[in-house]
């Protein structure tokens, strides 16, 4: 018997939990939609979620709820036989801002209050005939989850898209904004990536599309060129200042931006983006700017490289030009804009457009050109760090702009290229970039800092795109014919395969420029400012942030404990504090690593003192306590050489996408020798303190599961890179006390990640204000540097603190610097 998908629909209903929950809360007929919500007891699941900005009939919907952010977010829900798109109420934002509330939750007592889409203002994911739902309060199951983790169940993998939806009707096309009159989803994290299968790589069938057989035979040639219509244009001529233009202009791609949102909680306009196309035919270039829904339907298709047709657009006064200068306008209304992509074969060869120019500098002359004009770069990917995300600092809003960075290198010097890569629209190929890819990356800007220009690193334009191999980007452009992309590749044949995995990371902690040595340097670069923190305040300020959020924090604190430790061993560790261990407390425990804040003062609310067993015998403090019987005492290496098939395989294969076919050519580490754990003493508890964080550490680049990894460092990634080995494992925790009120707080500090230029003792004055060991001397053992701890007490120190909201309750604190106070 074969059912239909309403069929389906209802024999679900009849017997699932949104049909046993959500039928108490249907009015009657003629009866106006109850407020009062109902609560389902059972287990929910999060299938999707998706965000959109609202419009100014949004708070219609919420009539209790204060709308302070520009955010609303629909929830697709399952029970296990039906799901339900929900809106979630704007007060629990939070739950998905700092990444509580993800795909496969498991919720509990969720409770819903229906509103009647008949009763409220259109939008495009409402129907007249389907009841919609909000969500006012929610608990997230942790244990649930955890379980499920435990079990190998991974709830986001589960086959949820073919269940029916719940209600009489299933949703025309694909899903909408319930609650605002927009017709595409934001990404969760940013506001430049696109989100949706509406945004497609294939060319539009409608209008904008126009029949090319005509001329293919004889040759297309324009009909107006740029220079043209420049000239009529500030001419003041009728035709181009006020109506459609009908010619036909060729013009070709010379560079791309990155798509902008412009949506407004104060505007109507169901797809606000638009993007800018630099174009160029023989006489001259021009802005081609692509409007709403034409960005949907053309931007992922459109390359840089490609020839265009235009017809039926409009001629505006550019809006960022110095001078009186034109842009070319194309919307899909008033008038709907012809667009096309045509090969470069059907052009009139006195008509083709020249091919775009790319200015490639390598690491060595990048040293040398610190300041000028912008630049593109290519090099071997040897580091690939974790997505985060930072405020936006420009005035224009409060969004959080999304980043990475990279290490990049090219054989011409043996300083790496830095890149702090944002967001370029381009979100499948950032997710592809990991260590052993060949990266381009066009129109990047240069910044050095005023503390040491050497500290070059570079940074996106507006025009920035990323190109990498394993996606076919290389063999489509024409940069590959160029000479330093061949002289990179030659150098490229020469590396070995396990020579550049030795060294090769992904994701962690990472810093730069580094930060500065001195707090006299501190102070300048912050003029005068530094802006210290109460413990209190600090607390606030990291239940502020946001997931991924990066920002930096100053403190004045003093030292109460160090530690030093391995991932996943952490109860045999190298301690030293600062003060006994005199109360009695139940057997040992873990402190979560819900958050860095760990107060001893018996007034805190936040936890209790360190514990140990009753009845163990009181320790004198300022001691080192050590429970590692196999701690080295010089420091080991950071990777272990991986196992691979063929020493080239796989750069050679990286280095293929460049062949250019015939006929297209032109012309033209320490030994491990020490053991001290015979002097070891060990003490009967481990203090308690929060293990470092799955993020923190980078990874062993693993090969054969590249994708994997590179997941697992994006945005929503971390959980699973449990299941990749750290590199290094070790790390050191230190223990502050806020001066201001006795706060305390544990940071991680990694200073074994990195060398110092300075020449410096390695004592822990010098070790914390340089953020790490010195490279001319051997670095002290753990032990030895725990043996050296007793220096710190009563310091009084400024530190420079690193946060990074890791999702859930989860914080990443890292101690970049400490400076000594002098009296």
């Amino acid at each position: 018997m074969h059912l239909s998908g309403t069929d389906r629909a209802t024999m679900a209903a009849d017997g699932c939990i949104f049909h046993r929950t959500l039928t108490r809360s249907r009015p009657a007929p003629n009866q106006a939609s109850s407020c009062s919500p109902v609560v389902c007891r059972e287990s929910l699941h999060v299938v999707d979620i998706r965000r959109y900005s609202r419009d100014p009939a949004s708070a219609i919907y919420f009539p209790q709820a204060v709308l302070s952010g520009e955010d609303l977010y629909d929830v697709t829900l399952t029970d296990g036989d039906c799901r339900l798109q929900v809106t979630l109420d704007p007060g629990l934002n939070r739950l998905v801002e700092r990444r509580v509330l993800k795909p496969g939750s498991a919720l509990r007592n969720a409770a819903f209050i229906p509103a009647l889409s008949a009763q409220l203002p259109e939008c495009p994911g409402a129907s007249a005939d389907r009841d919609s739902y909000r969500l006012v309060s929610v608990q997230v199951d942790e244990e649930e989850e955890e379980k499920e983790e435990e079990e190998g169940v991974r709830r986001s993998d589960a086959d949820w898209d073919s269940l029916p939806w719940f209600g009489p009707s299933e949703p025309a096309g694909a899903l909408l904004p319930l609650r605002a009159s927009r017709s595409v989803f934001l990404p969760l994290w940013n506001n430049v990536d696109y989100s949706g299968e509406e945004w497609t790589e294939a060319p539009p069938t409608d209008s904008l599309e126009e029949d090319e057989e005509e001329e293919e035979e004889e040759g297309r040639q324009p009909s107006v060129t740029v220079s043209e219509l420049r000239e009529r244009f500030l001419s003041g001529r009728r035709g181009v200042t006020r109506g459609a233009i009908q010619h036909q202009l060729i013009v070709r791609i010379i560079n791309k931006s990155h798509l902008m949102y412009y949506g407004r909680t104060d505007r109507n306009c169901e797809c606000p983006y638009k993007a800018v196309l630099q174009a160029c035919d023989r006489t001259g270039s021009v802005c081609v700017v692509l409007w709403n829904s034409v960005c949907v339907s053309w931007y992922r298709r459109l390359e840089l490289g490609d020839i265009i047709s235009l017809r039926r657009f409009r001629v505006k006064q550019h809006y960022q030009a110095e001078v009186d200068d034109i842009e070319v306008s194309v919307n899909s209304r008033n008038p709907a804009a012809q667009l096309c992509i045509v090969s470069e074969s059907s052009v009139s060869p006195e008509s083709v457009p020249p091919a775009p120019s790319h200015s490639f500098y390598n690491s060595k002359e990048l040293q040398e050109r610190r300041h000028g004009s912008l630049c593109d770069v290519i090099g071997l990917l040897t580091f690939a760090g974790r997505s985060e995300r930072v405020r936006n600092k420009d005035g224009r809003g409060a969004g959080l702009l999304e980043y990475r960075w990279l290490r990049l290198e090219d054989g011409s010097s043996e300083q790496p290229i830095v890149v702090k890569l944002f967001s370029t629209s381009q979100p499948e190929t950032q997710l592809k970039l990991h260590p052993l890819s060949v990266v381009v990356c066009t129109r990047l800007r240069p910044v050095t800092t005023q503390q040491n220009p050497a500290w070059l690193y570079l940074t996106n334009t507006t025009y920035t795109q990323v190109y990498c191999t394993g996606q076919g980007h290389h063999r489509r452009m024409s940069y590959r014919r160029l000479q330093p992309v061949r002289s990179f590749l030659r150098w490229l044949r020469g590396q070995e395969d396990q020579q550049v995995l030795s060294r090769a990371l992904i994701g962690g902690f990472f810093i730069f420029p580094p930060p500065p040595v001195s707090l006299e340097t501190l102070m300048r670069e912050r003029r005068g400012e530094i802006g210290f923190l109460q413990g209190a305040e600090l607390q606030r300020e990291l239940e502020r942030l946001c997931y991924r959020e990066r920002r930096t924090f100053c403190l004045q604190a003093t030292v109460s404990m160090v530690t030093y430790s391995c991932t996943g061993e952490e109860e045999r560790c190298l301690f030293w504090t600062d003060r006994p261990w005199s109360s009695p407390c139940p057997p040992s425990f873990r402190a979560p690593s819900s958050s860095p804040f760990c107060p001893t003062s018996p007034s805190s609310s936040l936890s209790a003192s360190t514990p140990r067993h009753a009845g163990a015998p009181r320790r004198s403090g300022r001691r080192r306590k050590l429970l590692m019987p196999e701690t080295p005492s010089k420091r080991r290496p950071l990777l272990a050489v991986q196992t691979e098939p063929n020493r080239t395989e796989i750069l050679f294969e990286a280095s293929m996408e460049f062949v250019v076919p015939a006929g297209e050519e032109d012309e033209d580490d320490d030994d491990d020798d020490d053991d001290d754990s015979s002097s070891y003493a060990t003490a009967a508890l481990p203090p308690t303190f929060s293990p470092v964080a799955t993020e923190t550490l980078p990874l062993r680049f693993d090969y054969n599961h590249r994708e994997e990894q590179a997941a697992a460092v994006a945005m929503g990634g971390g959980a699973s890179a449990e299941s990749f080995g750290s590199a290094p494992r070790d790390y050191y925790t230190v223990r502050l006390r806020a001066l201001s009120d006795g706060l305390t707080i544990d940071a991680v500090f990694l200073p074994h990640l990195s060398s110092s230029s300075h020449r410096h003792a390695n004592t822990w004055t010098s070790i914390l204000s340089q953020g790490a060991f010195s490279s001319h001397t051997p670095p002290p053992s753990p032990a030895d540097l725990i043996a050296m701890a007793p220096q710190l007490a009563n310091q009084r120190l400024v530190c420079v603190l690193e946060a990074c909201h890791l999702g859930g309750a989860r914080t990443e604190l890292v101690l970049s610097r400490g400076f000594h106070l002098k009296d």
